[in-house]
């Protein structure tokens, strides 16, 4: 056997073990939601952050802090833009299926926006506007970061995503928040 097709091999072996984790964390944290009292809160937290909770927040502080923290409020919603721009495109070339649609013991616990699961664009969002507004107000960072938590949490007890989903959202969102702050911040 040459060295190409051993590390071929072992390759394909890391795959199918890493496949088979974000699969077994999909359905244990899928299962929390037979429980109406963890269903609903979570897809509360879903709902909010398709956006909503990003609105405010930004409206709101531009409202507190007054017109000098517009030109940060306005750099988070265009990073924000950009990670759309770039996060839509790619879950249509990628078209990973939703956990859902694979595996008849995930139950769709809320109505997905799209089709298609790598990544996921709500955490990506969660973890951008984390670092984002948080920099601008730091008194906020109590409440974000438990915040991004549980919506990163929501997309997969809700069997919208795989965990790769969500670290692949999450550090999209990071890295995104930090080249912004490096050429503008």
């Amino acid at each position: 056997m040459t060295l190409g097709t051993r590390v071929r091999h072992r390759m394909q072996y890391v795959l199918l073990r890493g496949q088979y984790w974000d699969t077994r964390g999909c359905l244990w944290l899928n299962r929390l939601s037979l429980r109406q009292t963890v269903l609903y809160p979570f897809k509360v937290v879903s709902v909010l952050g398709d956006g909503w909770i990003w609105i405010g927040l930004c409206l709101g502080l531009w409202w507190h802090l007054g017109l000098a923290a517009g030109p940060e409020v306005a750099q988070a919603a265009a990073t924000s833009l950009i990670g759309y721009v770039i996060y839509k495109p790619l879950k249509t070339r990628t078209v990973r299926p939703r956990p859902y649609q694979v595996h008849q013991a995930i139950i769709l616990g809320h109505q997905p926006l799209d089709h298609f699961s790598f990544p996921s664009g709500h955490t990506l969002h969660a973890v951008l506007f984390t670092l984002m507004l948080g920099q601008l107000y730091p008194p906020l960072l109590w409440f974000l970061v438990p915040f991004a938590i549980l919506i990163a949490l929501s997309r997969m007890i809700l069997g919208l995503h795989y965990p790769s989903d969500v670290l692949a959202g999450g550090i999209l969102g990071a890295v995104l928040a930090l080249i912004s702050d490096y050429l503008f911040g």
